[in-house]
């Protein structure tokens, strides 16, 4: 009979990542607390949870069991002495079943959260992806149950408190990780736990736009190329992602419209899986024409890299081009061409359900917060107008 292997691990973090890295044990057969080894080397990591790992029809089983390092040794071996009885044919109780859960019907947290990863994974976007595995990993870290029918609000609330106080998240973070959690729980079933006065609050501070001024200075700073393409988010008011992947097929120099559109080609498609066509102004038209015609031949992207792959350094290109013009470079980030597109049109007169439109959203309620007020010279004559005759 070949026995079962269980693993002792801990999730932690590494230069490489998240990683799931082998708890050591002394030579007296004792655990070291937050010990693990990583590349060969012993390393101390007090944040992470520790794991259980074992193979079960040639698939891995994954159990938290918390962040006591004696503890988790002690279910190991439990676990160890449970499966390799089951094994030989004799009977026991035990904590956990096939799959990580419990014979009493009760599910591992572990192995929904393993499940549930996998498959925003083949479903989402990388980015939410992300999103999701590091609010999982905080939960799971800061939640001492082994169950998901175990999970009470009070231990949604102290998870809260942890990202508060012991990962110094900011409130908008620590909302949007609640959030993410909440949403994986609604996947499992479990609603119900949290009252409307228990979710995170935040400041919802006003959103910034670029000054006219601020952006000729940045553009007289950037080459051609650059200028394009910063002049090409500020006038398209596209996310990142969508401008990476904007290819040719999308750009209609005739009807000055540029598309968002889905493309299999490069495993993309569009937040939400909406497309939408955009109207562009002349300008832009002209420089995408002069553009077009120094392209490279049988590349379909608009804003490539040399090897015709979506481009992945806007960002710090644009901090190079601020830092190059004198600017801060902190004042300077991608979204904000995009709140500037939808606050200048806004400004403009063009209404709230076409901004909507054009920015993608699904609710009028995100492009509201474009509404900011305006500051332009033009207003403040309208305010002195008002009061001209006070003294």
């Amino acid at each position: 009979m070949r026995k079962v292997k269980v693993n002792l691990t801990k999730y932690i973090q590494t230069t490489a990542g998240p990683r799931y890295c082998p708890a050591v044990i002394s030579p007296g057969g004792r655990i070291k607390q937050d010990v693990v080894r990583v590349n060969g080397k012993e390393e101390r990591h007090p944040e992470g949870a520790y794991y259980l790992d074992w193979r079960r029809n040639g698939k891995r089983v994954r159990l938290s069991v918390g962040k006591n390092a004696v503890d988790a040794q002690t279910q190991c071996q439990r676990k160890t002495f449970e499966l390799n009885a089951a094994a030989a044919g004799v009977e026991v109780v035990p904590g956990v079943g096939p799959n990580g859960n419990g014979h009493d019907g009760h599910r591992s947290l572990a192995a929904a959260v393993t499940e549930y990863l996998e498959e925003t994974r083949l479903s989402k976007k990388p980015k939410t992806h992300a999103a999701y595995s590091t609010s999982l990993a905080y939960f799971t870290e800061s939640c001492p149950k082994l169950y998901l029918e175990h999970i009470e609000r009070r231990d949604l609330l102290k998870f809260s408190a942890f990202l508060r106080d012991e990962k110094e998240q900011a409130p908008r973070s620590v909302h949007n990780k609640f959030s993410n959690v909440l949403g994986f729980l609604r996947s499992q079933a479990i609603t119900g736990l949290v009252k409307k006065d228990d979710w995170p609050r935040y400041v919802e501070e006003e959103t910034e736009v670029y000054e006219r001024a601020e952006l000729d200075t940045l553009f007289a700073a950037c080459n051609t190329e650059e200028r394009l393409w910063f002049e090409f988010f500020l006038m398209t008011g596209m996310r990142e992602q969508e401008v990476m992947h904007t290819c040719w097929s999308d750009i209609n120099l005739a009807q000055h419209t540029v598309r968002v559109s889905h493309k299999p080609h490069f495993n993309w498609t569009p937040k939400a899986y909406k497309e939408r066509e955009i109207p562009v102004p002349a300008i832009l038209v002209e420089s995408l024409t002069e553009w077009k015609r120094k392209a490279t031949k049988g590349c379909p992207l608009v804003l490539p890299t040399a090897g015709c792959r979506p481009k992945l350094d806007f960002l710090d290109r644009l901090k190079a081009c601020a830092e190059r013009a004198k600017l801060k470079r902190e004042d300077f980030w991608l979204h904000k061409f995009r709140a500037t597109f939808a606050t200048w049109h806004l400004w403009a007169g063009v209404d709230l359900r076409t901004v909507q439109q054009w920015l993608g959203h699904s609710d009028m309620e995100s492009t509201m917060r474009y509404l900011k007020p305006s500051r332009s010279q033009a207003t403040r004559a309208k305010v002195n107008a008002t009061f001209g005759g006070a003294q």
